[in-house]
């Protein structure tokens, strides 16, 4: 008997923790294409911004989507930058509520190819936040970003020059208690 009751408990528990665990996951090993964050890479992220004047420029594209249900336009600012190992890069998204609603989203992201993924470093960034607009409102979403150094070492990496980060925004769905239960979606891009 309590082996059954325990075995209920940690099912529940490993259900309400799978998704952050999994982000947690994504996040420290790049995997499915998702961004290291800088500050959870492990060392000062500032030994790391030492740009490789004399490696290639990197193209880094941008793509922006909402599903289905969010009635929101989100586009990248700007198409692409370009940027050595090392350097720092600002860009921006912009979002717009086109309901007469005032509306929570929350953004997943992925970058591909997904072997770039350990080597893109985010310093700052809206995704995996809440991000409320309120109705017919449009903002601007900053990403702070850098691509390590250690992508020019990495020989898997000599023949990419174009590295896509893709955003997605989905609205949040909240339980009758008011906590976000779930963002339809994420756990694929992660």
């Amino acid at each position: 008997m309590y082996y059954g009751a325990s075995l209920i408990v940690a099912t529940v528990a490993l259900s309400y923790g799978y998704v952050p665990l999994y982000k947690m996951i994504c996040q420290t090993t790049g995997w499915g294409g998702q961004p290291v964050k800088a500050h959870d890479s492990g060392g000062d992220p500032a030994v790391r911004l030492k740009p490789l004047e004399d490696h290639r420029r990197l193209r880094i594209t941008f793509n922006g989507s909402v599903s289905d249900i969010l009635p929101w336009k989100f586009t990248p600012q700007q198409r692409e930058v370009r940027v050595v190992p090392g350097e720092t890069a600002l860009a921006f998204y912009t979002a717009t509520n086109k309901s007469e609603a005032d509306i929570i989203g929350v953004a997943t992201y992925s970058v591909s190819p997904g072997q770039v993924a350990p080597y893109f470093s985010k310093i700052q960034c809206f995704c995996f936040e809440e991000q409320k607009l309120n109705a017919g409102e449009t903002v601007d979403m900053p990403v702070f970003f850098f691509i390590d150094p250690e992508f020019a070492k990495d020989p898997n990496m000599r023949g990419i020059d174009t590295i896509t980060l893709s955003y997605t925004f989905f609205k949040a769905r909240y339980d009758k208690n008011g906590v976000l239960t779930t963002i339809p979606g994420a756990l694929m891009t992660a």
